[in-house]
């Protein structure tokens, strides 16, 4: 991969991250709920089943989407109904006395970065961007080693930044809200931003 190659690639993947989608929403969610730090692992397991993705895609995913639709199909449902229920928790939990969302309601690192894994891992535009539009940054049929490499190091550098971007911007619009009616409310936003987001993933024909 040449440099122009790997900025141009870089650039692509930081843009692609940030464009609306079951993601962006489940990270928008937590941070207007919890705050900007505690997407980081959220943010992370996304990136980890991007780049299982980017590196399925370099050894034949279109092959394997050819050949077996309906897992990829059972995956985004699933995705879907999960993404449905975080939304749902979002609503009915309740706030302590400073206006937080109780922490019952908070999964830790392993849960977090799982969550991000799946949401990931369903959402079809992942799927569909790997296949379509990583053979227009590199020759898949000339990739060695160190290629496959300097690209996920470049994928996992620019969707972090992507993403803690929009959770810092979250965070910031969080910080403006503090009673607990605010709160309420801003629960019962992000809880109707993951059932959207599911119902998005769930209706996407491909």
């Amino acid at each position: 991969m040449t440099f122009e190659s790997a900025l141009t690639f870089f650039v692509a993947i930081f843009i692609f991250g940030i464009t609306p989608g079951p993601g962006i929403f489940a990270v928008l969610a937590r941070a207007l709920v919890l705050g900007g730090r505690s997407c980081f692992w959220l943010s992370f397991g996304m990136v980890i089943s991007d780049i299982c993705y980017l590196i399925f895609a370099c050894l034949g995913l279109a092959a394997i989407a050819e050949h077996w639709g309906e897992l990829f199909t059972v995956i985004r449902w699933a995705g879907a109904a999960y993404l449905c229920y975080l939304g749902w928790k979002l609503w009915t939990t309740p706030l302590d006395t400073e206006g937080e969302a109780s922490s019952t309601a908070v999964p830790g690192r392993t849960g977090s970065f799982v969550q991000g894994f799946l949401i990931s891992a369903s959402n079809p535009k992942v799927i569909l961007f790997y296949i379509a539009f990583l053979p227009t940054f590199m020759d898949l049929n000339a990739l060695v080693f160190s290629d496959i490499v300097l690209a996920s190091v470049l994928t996992l550098v620019a969707l972090m930044m992507g993403l803690t971007l929009v959770a810092g911007f979250a965070s910031m619009a969080r910080r403006q809200f503090s009673s607990p009616v605010a709160m309420r409310r801003l629960n019962r936003s992000a809880g109707s931003l993951m059932i959207g987001a599911g119902a998005y993933l769930a209706t996407r024909s491909s």
